[in-house]
């Protein structure tokens, strides 16, 4: 495990200074690039955390994920290179499959996510499994592309990408050397490879001269890519489905919890009165209970004083008695 697999399993409160550390050890071991980078090294917002630690921790799961969207991504690429059984494309069956496999490994983590949330003592809240939700969709869209977000080692959220950035995932055809011998499209003005990914077109079929086949093969290239399309918007509208029930069943859950707290609040409250209640009587019968003493005593003494008296008196008596 590498240090800076290690930076980003950490508690996001040791992050900063961890990643300091690392950077000033670099420094002293000669690595000025390296330090440089480690310290320009954001700190995850606590959702992008979340989804890095499942990276770390939910492997088989996160790897399911990952493997039902490039299922996916191929499934849309086949709806645009060619649109349905018909046209020699991908099966519709193929795209409801893997749709179906990318709604489950969402709905498997985003699980796992709630109960590391609540084992670190988080608010599972709707709009943070929401944030997380979109990362995990996001990383599912990219799948294994070379320009996918590093999962593990995340510093933000990932967006859900939209239609054209999920058309630009689709491989392109070789294109044919241009003038001065370098590929069309795959090269910056200096001739460096270019870092932009390259939007997938289907090259446009030789128009032909009748117009009922030009019109025919319009109709096909529409009909594919509102195929295409209406895929996009079910993938869509299927994650918004998932995101909205584990929004519900986390306010659900918040309310209980929030009812929970109140009527604990409520018993302690009740049991401070009872209390305050149950000390005040103590306090009256230890009185009482003193007072009876004291006046038990009183009237011992009492008692013995008119014994006295009586014994006196009856020595008196006699001592009369016997003068007669």
């Amino acid at each position: 495990m590498g240090d800076i697999d290690a930076l980003f399993q950490l508690p996001p409160n040791q992050f900063t200074a961890a990643r300091n550390d690392l950077a000033a050890r670099l420094k002293a071991a000669g690595k000025p690039d390296e330090a440089a980078r480690v310290k320009g090294l954001a700190k995850p917002p606590l959702s992008a955390w979340v989804v890095n630690q499942l990276f770390w921790r939910q492997k088989k799961s996160f790897d399911r994920l990952m493997t039902a969207g490039e299922r996916l991504r191929k499934a849309q690429a086949s709806q645009l290179k060619g649109g349905g059984a018909k046209g020699g494309g991908g099966k519709a069956s193929d795209l409801r499959e893997a749709l179906e496999a990318r709604r489950l490994a969402l709905g498997e983590l985003s699980k796992d996510a709630a109960s590391l949330l609540r084992e670190l003592g988080h608010a599972v809240s709707p709009d943070l499994m929401r944030k997380i939700s979109t990362t995990l969709e996001a990383l599912a869209t990219f799948a294994n592309h070379p320009s996918a977000p590093q999962a593990g080692h995340l510093t933000a959220d990932v967006a859900a990408p939209g239609f054209e950035a999920i058309a630009a995932l689709i491989p392109r055809e070789p294109a044919k050397a241009g003038p001065h011998g370098s590929k069309a499209g795959l090269h910056d003005r200096q001739g460096e490879p270019s870092r932009v990914i390259p939007f997938a077109r289907k090259q446009a079929p030789a128009r032909s001269k009748d117009p009922k086949e030009r019109k025919k093969q319009e109709e096909a290239g529409r009909k594919a890519r509102l195929a295409a399309a209406t895929a996009a918007i079910k993938a869509a509208e299927q994650s918004l489905a998932g995101a909205r029930k584990a929004a519900a069943r986390a306010e659900k859950a918040l309310k209980k919890a929030a009812s929970r707290a109140r009527e604990t609040e409520r018993e302690k409250e009740a049991g401070s009165a009872r209390y305050e209640k149950l000390t005040a009587d103590a306090d009256k019968a230890r009185q009482d209970a003193r007072k009876v003493a004291a006046e038990a005593e009183d009237a011992a003494q009492a008692v013995e004083d008119a014994e006295r008296a009586m014994e006196e008196a009856r020595r008196a008596r006699q001592s009369l008695v016997s003068s007669l």
